[in-house]
């Protein structure tokens, strides 16, 4: 056992022999080393249960006790009440997905600053001085390889490409849209038209893909920066008849979504590795914990999934439960 264990660990058994305070497991006291938290950026979906699944299955394994605390919405509002909670009780390690890469800068320091190690997984603030770690998949080479795969859809037609974006100030997205943007450019016959936020909300990206259309008749292809607005946009293109005629790059690979690629609604999605995020959070945290080298960044894999391939990249298929 390293120094920074057995300080961490006289630590919480101080906490404990002090009395009071927040129950965490058994241990009855304001704080315990050995227990690992994370906080998803949004409850009930499909990605964030597969990192759920890789994060149980490490943490258990490395003997750590878990728990898991996810906003029901991707808001910032919803998560720093959970954040400001989870301090209050003091684990050893939190790993996160923030919701607003400025506005969970706040309370993620006051976790720094009580002792407990902080790893960002999947999204990151722009505040780099507060996480050990952060895991994530390279979005914007996710975005790149969104273009690439659209544009080899498309062939050589000519027509508008539309991005559908969450919220703005959401890392992951953004950088999605930023990589899209950059390499479709590289298409003469394809005309970017921008990008929309949808809030996160599928209904919106439905009604966006429903007004683009609208305006740009010649609408030939959609990016979805992530599940909500994948499956709201198939939605929007199912209600206008457009299915199979404007092509429909998703990200993310949900069972929804993978539904829709087998029957056609969805042309591509960009699938990440979710559980590996889950699993390599635990790693560095524990690293952090133990005082022992931690990658300050790590990336995980991408794939670009068709219908005459994704049987061979199932394992890329995200869960509904662990």
């Amino acid at each position: 056992m390293s120094r920074t264990t057995v300080a961490l660990v006289s630590t919480a058994l101080l906490l404990t022999a002090c009395g009071g305070g927040g129950q965490i497991g058994d241990t009855g006291g304001t704080g315990d080393a050995k227990k690992m938290v994370l906080i998803p950026g949004v409850a009930a979906e499909p990605f964030y249960i597969s990192m759920e699944c890789g994060f149980r299955e490490a943490a258990s394994a490395a003997g750590y006790e878990v728990d898991v605390q996810a906003p029901a919405k991707f808001d910032a509002t919803l998560q720093t009440p959970i954040v400001t909670g989870v301090l209050a009780n003091k684990p050893g390690a939190v790993l996160i997905a923030p919701t607003d890469d400025k506005a969970l800068a706040g309370p993620m320091r006051q976790l720094k600053d009580a002792g407990i190690k902080v790893v960002e997984v999947d999204t990151k603030l722009e505040d780099t001085s507060i996480a050990s770690s952060t895991i994530s998949s390279d979005n914007e080479q996710g975005g790149r390889l969104a273009a690439r795969t659209l544009a080899g859809l498309v062939g050589d037609k000519p027509g508008s490409v539309l991005v559908l974006n969450t919220k703005a100030g959401t890392s992951t997205t953004d950088a999605r849209a930023a990589g899209f943007e950059e390499e479709i450019g590289k298409h003469p016959n394809l005309k970017y038209v921008g990008q929309q936020y949808t809030d996160n909300e599928p209904d919106q990206a439905a009604s966006k893909v429903t007004a683009t259309l609208s305006a740009n008749p010649d609408l030939i292809g959609v990016f979805a920066t992530n599940l909500n607005t994948g499956e709201g946009a198939a939605t929007g293109l199912r209600n206008a008849g457009k299915t199979g005629v404007v092509n429909l790059v998703g990200f993310d690979a949900s069972p929804k979504q993978v539904e829709d690629l087998r029957a056609g609604a969805v042309q591509a999605l960009i699938a990440q590795d979710p559980a590996t995020i889950g699993r390599t959070g635990v790693e560095q945290a524990v690293a952090a914990l133990e005082g022992k080298p931690v990658e300050r960044d790590v990336e995980t894999d991408l794939v670009a999934l068709t219908k005459a391939d994704m049987e061979a990249n199932s394992k890329y298929f995200y869960k509904q439960s662990c």
